[in-house]
């Protein structure tokens, strides 16, 4: 298989990483799902997808892109961002189009992106305080993790909030029958979410952690991104690679974090892709893993 930017993928990856890479969760908007024919050429059966709700998406396109998804056999998990949503009677009523229109009974609560609400909601611990999505009996429910802050919650630097919220989210899981799990932003080091992870087991919050990565893009394409959703200090992994002139002209590839993270499999129940280079081409390196481990195999005495 040709893997991305035309190039094929000849060494093996580093061990472990074909293990961390299994069963992998990725993320679509509508209008880049739209561009794709047919996601089962893409990506393994039953991935969970999630489908990220940008401010001013219309409903009927999250809900229909949804649906198309589902309808592939594709494990479903739609974004609920807290600060686009007006009030309880329209969080009520994306549910029940999810529900009965698509199928989910699964989604991704987080406060959004946006810098001020738009209406009664500005974070995801509220959405969950309404109950609607216990009443409609959803079965998995994941929250945002931040393992290297968040200066929208702690204006200040430190970590302060976004501890008592994790702490929060943890006493709400053992209060709903859902599933429940926390999802990171993506990171491009990974020293700082294994430090996260200990430091969350040590104030008693223990739900499952889903790393967040980027998938194959430019550089500047990632470091734009990085800037734009607030990553942390491991942005200084991208700033030191543009300044390396033989670099800066090269694509970025996850390998180093995911050799980083792959000894720590056992704390890390999974990864989540950020395709910010494009789908098929996340997908296509995410395959190419997978291929590499099996060739390395092959070849070994």
């Amino acid at each position: 298989m040709l893997l991305p930017f035309g190039k094929k993928k000849t060494t093996a990856p580093a061990a472990g990483v074909p293990g961390l890479v299994e069963g992998f969760s990725i993320e679509v908007m509508p209008r880049t799902a739209a561009k794709v024919e047919d996601f089962r050429a893409l990506l393994p059966a039953g991935t969970r997808i999630y489908i990220a709700h940008i401010d001013g998406t219309p409903i009927e396109e999250m809900v229909e892109t949804a649906r198309r998804l589902s309808g592939d056999g594709f494990t479903v998990m739609p974004h609920f961002p807290a600060r686009i949503i007006a009030d309880a009677a329209t969080l009520e009523d994306w549910i029940a189009r999810y529900q009965g229109e698509a199928g989910i009974r699964e989604a991704l609560v987080l406060a959004g992106g946006v810098p001020q609400p738009k209406g009664d909601f500005h974070s995801s611990m509220q959405l969950l305080e309404t109950g609607l999505f216990d009443k409609a009996g959803f079965t998995r429910l994941h929250v945002a993790g931040h393992p290297e802050g968040n200066r929208d919650i702690d204006a200040d630097g430190s970590s302060r909030l976004v501890d008592e919220a994790a702490q929060w989210k943890q006493a709400f899981s053992e209060r709903t029958e859902a599933e429940m799990a926390m999802v990171t932003q993506f990171l491009f080091e990974g020293q700082p979410l294994v430090d996260w992870i200990a430091r969350l087991r040590a104030i008693g919050v223990h739900l499952p952690v889903h790393a967040g990565i980027a998938g194959p893009a430019k550089l500047q394409t990632l470091i734009k991104f990085a800037i734009a959703c607030g990553v942390g200090a491991s942005l200084g992994v991208l700033q030191k690679r543009a300044r390396d002139v033989t670099k800066l002209v090269m694509p970025y590839t996850p390998d180093d974090i995911l050799a980083e993270l792959a000894p720590h499999r056992d704390v890390i129940a999974g990864l989540h892709v950020f395709p910010l280079g494009g789908i098929k081409t996340a997908a296509e390196y995410l395959a190419g893993v997978t291929e590499g481990a099996d060739a390395g195999a092959r070849q070994a005495p």
